[in-house]
């Protein structure tokens, strides 16, 4: 059993929304970022990275390449679910906090856990998505970004033996 821990963090730009959580949030702003700067995917990616024992996601999904120009993140999470895989990894579980002082992200909750739990092939019950806020401190505090932590909990595979 292996455990995994991600962080990531985007600062704001003016645009039209967020992607996060693999889902669409409406916002005056929205994320300078090479991909779509879904900050809670990249935290679980890196995450899950981790507990395998690989290096993150900048070494997997170099932001220099331009495959990943506004690229959805939960296209490189379901890449980083089929590396996992061929390296003999099941992902168990994986809890989530984004942090923002807005928007407001209660609502959008469930959606990010069906979306996160749909790409990575596992029952609802496995993925937990939770936000909270910094209580105005901070740069996110400051309303300038988000950020989101990531743990996973992976097993290693054991081949079949005859």
């Amino acid at each position: 059993m292996r455990i995994g821990h991600g962080y990531d963090a985007h600062r704001f730009r003016d645009g039209d929304g967020l992607s996060l959580g693999g889902i669409r949030v409406p916002f005056e702003k929205s994320f300078l970022a090479h991909s779509d700067g879904d900050v809670l995917i990249h935290a679980l990616i890196d995450a899950l990275f981790g507990a395998a024992g690989e290096a993150d996601i900048g070494a997997h999904f170099p932001p220099s390449d331009d495959r990943y120009l506004n690229i959805d993140s939960c296209v490189l999470l379901a890449e980083t679910r089929d590396i996992l895989k061929a390296r003999g990894f099941r992902i168990e579980y994986a809890d989530m906090t984004v942090i923002a002082q807005k928007p407001k992200l209660a609502a959008y909750l469930p959606a990010m856990r069906e979306k996160i739990a749909s790409v990575l092939a596992l029952p609802p019950d496995r993925i937990n998505v939770k936000a909270t806020t910094e209580e105005k401190m901070g740069f996110t505090g400051r309303e300038e970004g988000i950020a989101a932590h990531a743990v996973c909990l992976l097993n290693e595979e054991k081949p079949e033996t005859p």
